[in-house]
């Protein structure tokens, strides 16, 4: 194995590197928590970084947490409500095929982000790997857009809260519900990582299971044991089935379905405090991707069976109407009764679960980027239990704000944020793939091996080009239909792509303030935060 590499760079990272040994960590059967746990060691007076960004997080994640975060960060309304909209708009045979084709996407991204996630465990994820791996601004910008995002989920999340709960109580005002939610929220991410965790386990595992059972019944329905009429493919052999629209269905039921997999990227800041990143990170990823292909394929595939494609109850998907989300109309030809109230009561913890996981998200890239001096010093306070509270607190109140915009008026100012941070999942899976071909070049042309790496991803780099390409052709797809109409539709246009010029205007304006640059890659520092140096002497004396 490589010791590092044989020509200098330039002179601060020959003194980082004459501090740390570097060893094959994968011969080892874990690392110490003791190491993981402490920020930095002294020997001679040296302080060698170990952990994250110098951070006082705990990492108390186990990996069935992480696997659930991200599952729930996933199945969602999305699934539950609005893949009814991808059925109807390109058939049962082109759903699948839209869903086939953005899991693999989703596989390569994820898989990605486990290499760099492992390498390097830090809180801040793709943010704080944009800014060491391509430039500051970009990380800045690519931190804050994603930060806006979160946020934004958040009121979204409590302006459904409050719907869904007004389906049982008509006359209760629904701000009460919304303002409860965001009360359970924020207690769930106020003590300890521990408990959030649980929490998002017992939250994601009640979607698990009503993905699974929904499976299961429907395949019944469709064999004739349930609902006593044998479906079979008869709903694929309807007029303009199986392939509704043709390849013009296809690109714009995957441009929809492509939204339904955003919150993925979430395992990725989960690194920082989970408790062997090593081993958990890799293992979460891969046991995260199949479960989403799974579910995600598995059902529309169910709904393409069950349910016939041009059924009008599918394009009045909203999320007031419970009673024609797909799931409930294959429950409904199923014979079971209380359906409704099942499927709201699943889409309100849903709901709870998309909010509880956008509000440790935001905490965590707010935090991630007070260390790295892109946000005040205050937020880089951390209890004694490992939260950093004043982001939580911060971002809360930033989330009630923009709730509350969602009153006023006709809602003009909150739409504006909703289509600002629309497609902003797309441009954290494009950052994503960005830093890490950056990363991958730096990492060979500095002297190392793609042998020392902890976690290897396969089919580098065709995987980065072809799923940059179709990130691209989605983030300029959307707004289709904004060329379709006559005359032009200039608002869908502007809701379209409003995201891309600010994220760019973000990125310029930092650039220029700062003064930052395109990082070279024989610059780039591959030592801080990774797994792969500590001091071996130390470790052994522990």
């Amino acid at each position: 194995m490589s010791r590092g590499r044989s020509t200098s760079v330039d002179s601060q990272d020959e003194k980082t590197r004459s501090n740390v040994f570097q060893i094959d960590v994968i011969s080892h059967t874990s690392i110490d928590n003791h190491v993981l746990n402490n920020t930095e060691i002294n020997v001679d007076d040296n302080k060698i970084l170990l952990s994250p960004n110098k951070t006082n997080l705990h990492r108390n994640l186990k990996e069935r947490h992480m696997i659930m975060i991200a599952l729930g960060g996933t199945i969602g309304t999305g699934l539950f409500l609005a893949s009814g909209q991808v059925l109807a708009s390109s058939g049962p045979g082109g759903s699948l095929i839209s869903y086939s084709i953005v899991s693999i996407m989703v596989y390569f991204v994820m898989t990605t982000l486990a290499e760099l996630s492992t390498q390097y465990p830090i809180s801040g994820s793709f943010s704080t790997y944009g800014s060491r791996f391509v430039d500051e601004a970009f990380g800045f910008a690519l931190g804050y857009n994603y930060y806006l995002a979160g946020v934004t989920v958040i009121a979204s999340e409590l302006i459904a809260a409050g719907i869904i709960v007004q389906f049982w109580l008509p006359h209760f005002p629904t701000i009460i519900w919304s303002l409860l939610g965001m009360i359970i929220m924020f207690i769930l991410n106020a003590f300890t990582v521990k408990s959030y965790g649980e929490a998002e386990y017992w939250f994601a595992m009640i979607k698990v299971f009503t993905v699974i059972i929904f499976i299961i019944v429907g395949l019944l329905v469709d064999i004739g044991v349930l609902g006593h009429v044998k479906i079979g493919f008869n709903n694929w052999k309807i007029d303009g089935a199986p392939f509704y629209k043709g390849i013009s269905g296809i690109v714009t039921s995957s441009i929809a379905s492509s939204f339904a997999f955003g919150g993925t990227e979430t395992i990725g800041v989960t690194a920082g405090e989970s408790a062997n990143p090593r081993r958990d990170v890799p293992r979460a990823m891969h046991g995260t991707i199949w479960r989403i292909i799974l579910f995600f394929v598995g059902s529309i595939f169910i709904m393409g069976l069950v349910i016939p494609y041009n059924d009008p109850s599918l394009v009045h998907n909203e999320i007031k109407s419970v009673d024609v989300s797909p799931f409930t109309l294959v429950f409904i030809k199923s014979g079971l009764k209380p359906t409704v109230h099942i499927m709201n009561a699943v889409i309100l913890t849903t709901i709870l679960s998309a909010g509880n996981s956008a509000l440790y998200v935001g905490t965590r890239i707010l935090y991630a980027l007070a260390n790295e001096g892109k946000a005040p010093k205050q937020f880089t306070y951390v209890t004694r239990h490992g939260i950093p509270i004043w982001c939580l607190i911060f971002t809360t109140f930033i989330s009630t704000i923009l709730f509350g915009l969602s009153f006023i008026g006709n809602k003009i100012i909150y739409r504006w944020f909703v289509n600002i941070t629309g497609v902003m999942a797309f441009i954290a899976w494009f950052g994503i793939l960005l830093a890490h071909w950056r990363f991958r070049r730096a990492f060979i042309l500095q002297g190392y091996s793609l042998n020392d790496l902890v976690y290897k991803t396969l089919f580098f780099p065709v995987r980065s080009i072809i799923t940059s390409l179709l990130i691209c052709i989605f983030i300029l797809g959307q707004g289709y239909s904004a060329f379709t109409t006559h005359p032009f539709n200039f608002s869908n246009f502007l809701a379209a792509y409003i995201t891309i010029p600010v994220f760019l205007s973000v990125f310029l304006v930092y650039k220029f303030v700062k003064k930052t640059r395109f990082i070279p890659l024989r610059e780039i520092d591959l030592v801080t935060d990774s797994i792969m140096f500590y001091q071996t002497e130390q470790i052994s004396n522990i």
